[in-house]
């Protein structure tokens, strides 16, 4: 696996990397040979991870970030662009997804859920990729939920935002290609911190060809097969992670 997606020599930067998908992708790509900046509004839960990946022979650096706040995005950035030089992957993985019927949620809520699935995500992708194709290029990789694919009720503002996160994955493959690639995988139901909140049958069953949730580390051949050498000629992409669902799950 590590000839195949050998990312040796490339600095990564992972938001919500600290835990569950976005940690699961962050030491992937560690054990393939980048590096990795780590970002998430917690500051010593970004330090343990990035001390995981140091132990694993990788450069790490942590940098606390709220990244629904563009000039919080600004500042992550540059910090990573100062500390390693260069960013030739990023990973847009930090979200939320709070199940609140639609005529309860408060105009400060549905801001902060598409601030953190959008907003974000596309100040930083846009800064990011502006200067991976002005340099050598690079890849982009959005973390997306099959609700985009299939919306659902209770969490419509943030599969509103996921589906928003796909047009922007797509235009801005469009935009800053050839040199930089643009990629979402759609994942499906994954036993992260979110599933703690589901029912026991919830984590035990699902409505999908596998019938089940998947574990976290299941998410890091497709985030390595994007990321890599291997998958030059694959950008604008929507690549469905989700067990064979036919969407409706997050």
């Amino acid at each position: 696996m590590h000839d195949l997606f050998d990312l040796s020599g490339k600095v990564a930067l992972i938001t919500g990397g600290s835990r569950g998908l976005g940690f699961e992708i962050a030491r992937a790509f560690a054990l393939a040979g980048a590096d990795i900046a780590v970002a998430s509004r917690k500051i010593d839960a970004c330090e343990a991870a990035a001390r995981e990946i140091r132990a694993m022979g990788r450069k790490a650096v942590a940098v606390s970030a709220n990244v629904s706040q563009w000039t919080e995005v600004e500042r992550l950035a540059q910090a990573v662009y100062d500390q390693l030089g260069r960013i030739d992957i990023l990973v847009n993985n930090a979200g939320m997804s709070p199940a609140v019927p639609s005529h309860e949620v408060t105009e400060a809520l549905f801001d902060k859920i598409v601030s953190l699935n959008f907003k974000g995500p596309f100040r930083l992708a846009s800064l990011v990729a502006s200067r991976m194709a002005a340099a050598n290029g690079g890849v982009i990789i959005n973390v997306s939920s099959t609700g985009a694919l299939k919306p659902m009720p209770l969490v419509v503002p943030y599969v509103s935002a996921k589906a928003a996160l796909n047009a922007m994955t797509i235009g801005m493959a469009r935009e800053y290609g050839p040199k930089v690639r643009v990629n979402s995988i759609s994942v499906g139901p994954f036993l992260t911190d979110i599933a703690k909140a589901w029912s026991e049958e919830k984590r035990q069953n699902q409505d999908n060809a596998l019938r089940r949730a998947a574990k976290p580390m299941e998410i890091v051949t497709t985030a390595l097969f994007l990321a890599s050498p291997n998958s030059t000629f694959v950008t604008g992409a929507i690549v469905r992670c989700d067990g064979g669902s036919d969407g409706g799950s997050f």
